[in-house]
C-alpha cells in the first residue's frame, strides 16, 4: 500500500506556492516511485473551504502538507507575533537569514509544542505594501479613518489603530468578497497577492510602505510524518530546502511581474520618500517599544545577528556594497 502525500494550498496553480509544491511531490516520486502516491489541491477555496482551513485540514491528517501565512497562527502560537510587528526588517536577505536561521528555529519548535505539525521550512511571502479605492496614500493621515482588511493578527491590528486605519481582521475568503462589495476600503498584501486574488481591478491607489515582512511556513500532520520510514523522512526534508530556494526566486520574479500587471491595469504605484517612509516607523514606535516586553530581548539579538550576518554576506559577494549604501 503506498504512502498517501495529500499537498495543498490557496492558490492558482501558477503561483511560486504551488510551483513548489509540484517540485516537491515530483522530486519524491521519481525517487520513491509507487511507494508513494501524491495528490494535490491547489486551491482550497475552489472547494468550498476558507483559505486558513488549510491549518486545520493538515492538523487533523486531512491533509498531509499545507503552507500558510504565520500571522494565522498567532491567537494559538503567541511567539509568532514577533514576525507579525512592523518594519521589523529593511531588506529580503536580513529577512530570510532570520527566518532560516536562530529566529526560524525559535518559531517552529513554538509552534510544534502546541499543534500537530513538523515544519520543514519557510516560503516567502514577502514584504507587504497598501492598496485602496479612496484615495493616494503618502503619510498615515492619508489613512484615517480608512477601513483595512487585515491578517488574524493582534499586532496587524494594532498597528493600523497606530496609523489611523480601521482594521477589519478577516479570512482571505471574506476580504476578497468584501474588497469586491466595496465594504472594505483598502488591504494589504504582497504585489503578487494583490494580483492573484484581482484586488488591482478594484483598488486604484497602492502604496510602496514594506510595512510587514511574512513568511510562509510549510507545515506536516506531525502524526503521519513521523511515522513514515527514516528514507521518505529525510527526502522530505531535502525536497522542501529545494522547494524554498525555488519558491524564493520565483518570488522576485512574480513580484516584478506584479507590479507590472498592476501599471498595465492603469492603477497609481507611489514611492514613498524616506521622509514619508518614517512618519509610518514612527507612528508604530509604541508597539515595537511594547514588543521589547512581551517578546524579550532574546529575539530581537535574534533579529540583529541575522542582519548582522546578511550584510556580510553581501559584503562578501560584493566588497563594494557597502561603500554603495
Amino acid at each position: 500500500m503506498p504512502i498517501t502525500i495529500r499537498m495543498g494550498g490557496y492558490g492558482p496553480p501558477a503561483t511560486s506556492f504551488s510551483r513548489s509544491l509540484k517540485l516537491i511531490g515530483d522530486t519524491l516520486s521519481a525517487r520513491f516511485g509507487d511507494r508513494i502516491k501524491v495528490d494535490y489541491v491547489w486551491n482550497i477555496m475552489d472547494l468550498g473551504h476558507r483559505a486558513e482551513d488549510i491549518l486545520t485540514l493538515v492538523e487533523n491528517g486531512a491533509m498531509t502538507l499545507g503552507y500558510q501565512s504565520s500571522s494565522y497562527l498567532t491567537d494559538r502560537v503567541p511567539e509568532l507575533g514577533f514576525v507579525d510587528l512592523p518594519f521589523l526588517f529593511e531588506h529580503r536577505d536580513q529577512a530570510r537569514a532570520a527566518i532560516d536561521g536562530e529566529l526560524g528555529r525559535y518559531l517552529s519548535l513554538s509552534v510544534e509544542a502546541r499543534i500537530n505539525y513538523r515544519i520543514l521550512g519557510y516560503f516567502e511571502n514577502g514584504f507587504r505594501h497598501i492598496s485602496n479605492r479612496l484615495r493616494t496614500v503618502r503619510t498615515p493621515a492619508d489613512l484615517s479613518g480608512m477601513r483595512i482588511r487585515v491578517l488574524p493578527s493582534e499586532v496587524h491590528a494594532r498597528t493600523f489603530e497606530l496609523l489611523g486605519a480601521i482594521p477589519i481582521r478577516c479570512d482571505l475568503t471574506e476580504a476578497i468578497a468584501a474588497i469586491k462589495a466595496g465594504a472594505i476600503d483598502a488591504q494589504e498584501n504582497p504585489f503578487a497577492n494583490t494580483v492573484t486574488y484581482g484586488v488591482h481591478k478594484f483598488h486604484h491607489f497602492h502604496t510602496i510602505t514594506n510595512h510587514f515582512y511574512i513568511s510562509r511556513p510549510i507545515f506536516l500532520n506531525r502524526s503521519a510524518f513521523d511515522n513514515w520510514p527514516r528514507d521518505l523522512q529525510s527526502a522530505m526534508r531535502d525536497a522542501i530546502a529545494k522547494a524554498v530556494t525555488f519558491q524564493r526566486a520565483l518570488a522576485i520574479e512574480e513580484d516584478r511581474e506584479a507590479r507590472a500587471a498592476i501599471k498595465a491595469a492603469g492603477c497609481e504605484i507611489t514611492a514613498l520618500t524616506a521622509e514619508q517612509h518614517m512618519l509610518f516607523r514612527q507612528a508604530v514606535d509604541p508597539l515595537l517599544q511594547a514588543a521589547r516586553q512581551t517578546y524579550g530581548a532574546d529575539v530581537f539579538e535574534m533579529v540583529a545577528a541575522a542582519k548582522e550576518a546578511a550584510a556580510a554576506a553581501v559584503a562578501m559577494d560584493d566588497p563594494a556594497s557597502l561603500r554603495k549604501a
